[in-house]
């Protein structure tokens, strides 16, 4: 199940990357005791079979998608140097490694000039870009939709700036006039546009956002770490393909490699379309940045010690698999939303589900048919459990269920919220897996459906 021939190529890069050393005076203890290494790595492999089989098709659940070989293998490889890029002292080969793969990921948005590093996630990415929202227009309030990441909220009560929620329209996107409604009362540095909501996959309608900006003057940050990759993408809608090709106007991207870009976690990265912001960030470390008058990434980041490794495996699998329109990293994007596409094709034909609205990217959400929404719930988490006993895992989600369009099958509208089931088809092998998930989604749903009382 699990890929393991690649460990041979590990081993041929392995003793490259020794002959490189081999000046150095030997050092016959750093292995340490193998046989007790042995003992504790059976005993983690056992542990670690406890997870869920993220790495399977058959996981459709959260957003969690297998590093690509190459990643994997260039992350181990580093190990055994173990770099750190906050100085480049810590991290010569690494730091460089970082800046050329960042270069690539801000030439996929258009921008040449800008100010980016990679950060352990996406939570410290928008925290950074928030930070220089909050330097820029101090005391001033950030909104987001209600549909964006809780992260926001959470990141404004750490760096003590206002915050407010933008309501939503049916399709879990920004509500433009309710934005707009909000920017007459003043006092807002910044828009949060979130281009691929964490529920449902929705792009904020960052086109109109921006055309606001003009009269407002707010900072527009665009929160792309789900789904900024799908500005590669060739078959989105023509309305999301155009809100997409608009981040390049924004005052700040974030985006996560550790998603749709094929690494392992954690790997975020913020970019600001303003170099200048860099001062924000200016301090001092006499004991760190002494080797070279070149930039060193600490100082432009607000984390100190960052994993090299994550930017090794970033800079490999971007050598691999170019940052290109219509390449092969581009089209394995094209086929996680062809999958949706089908999925929800098939839910919107089947009287037992509800589906959402169409997808915009990769995730889609769908619920039981039922009489009332509190039974549709019910349902929904039995469903859920009679898949996952078929080794088929969705998630669960509590949406408005005004993302619903079919009224009339739940009659008796009895809360404003349904605990529907959610699919995220982020690995490309979905779309050839389809007609198995969907015929194992459709055994445990008639099982669950003829013992529901």
């Amino acid at each position: 199940m699990l890929e393991k021939d690649s460990l041979k190529i590990l081993q041929q890069a392995l003793e490259r990357l020794d002959a490189g050393f081999q000046s150095l005076p030997e050092n016959p203890g750093a292995a340490g005791d193998l046989s007790r290494i042995s003992q504790v790595l059976a005993e983690t492999a056992d542990r670690l079979q406890q997870n869920y089989p993220y790495f399977h098709p058959f996981y459709a659940g959260q957003m969690l998608k297998p590093p690509h070989p190459v990643a994997r293998l260039a992350y181990a490889l580093a190990q055994w140097i173990n770099p750190n890029n906050h100085a480049l002292d810590g991290g010569r080969a690494s730091s460089a490694m970082e800046k050329e793969a960042v270069a690539e990921i801000a030439g996929m948005f258009g921008w040449t000039e800008y100010l980016g590093h990679l950060t352990s996630g996406g939570t410290m990415a928008n925290l950074e870009a928030l930070w220089i929202a909050g330097q820029l227009a101090p005391g001033r309030t950030i909104l987001a939709s209600e549909q964006a990441h809780y992260t926001h909220q959470r990141i404004c009560g750490v760096l003590q700036l206002k915050f407010e929620s933008v309501p939503c329209d049916d399709r879990a996107r920004m509500d433009v006039d309710a934005l707009m409604k909000r920017l007459t009362r003043g006092d807002v540095g910044a828009v949060v546009a979130t281009m691929g909501t964490t529920a449902t996959g929705s792009v904020d309608p960052l086109p109109e956002i921006l055309r606001l900006r003009e009269q407002y003057g707010f900072r527009v940050h665009c929160d792309a770490a789900y789904g900024g990759y799908f500005i590669l993408a060739s078959n989105l809608f023509s309305e999301t393909a155009k809100a997409f090709a608009s981040i390049t106007e924004a005052d700040s991207i974030v985006i996560d490699p550790h998603k749709h870009g094929l690494q392992p976690y954690g790997c975020g990265c913020v970019l600001f379309r303003d170099p200048a912001v860099g001062r924000f960030y200016k301090h001092d470390s006499p004991y760190t940045y002494f080797s070279s008058k070149e930039l060193h990434l600490g100082e432009i980041s607000l984390e100190c010690s960052r994993p090299g490794a994550a930017a090794v495996a970033l800079w490999g699998t971007q050598r691999l698999l170019p940052l290109e329109k219509d390449g092969e990293f581009a089209a394995s994007l094209g086929d996680c939303r062809a999958a949706a596409l089908d999925f929800h094709q098939r839910l919107a034909a089947d009287t037992r589900f509800l589906p959402g609205f169409p997808p915009e990217l990769d995730i889609v959400v769908f619920a039981p048919a039922a009489a009332s929404l509190s039974a549709s719930s019910a349902l929904s988490r039995r469903i859920f459990d009679a898949a996952a006993s078929r080794q088929l895992h969705l998630a669960i989600a509590e949406l408005p269920v005004r993302f619903f369009h079919c009224p009339n099958l739940l009659p008796e509208a009895d809360k404003a919220y349904v605990a529907c089931l959610r699919s995220v088809l982020m690995k490309p092998e979905h779309r050839q897996w389809l007609d198995r998930i969907w015929s194992t989604l459709s055994e445990s749903t008639n099982e669950v459906l003829q013992n529901w009382v």
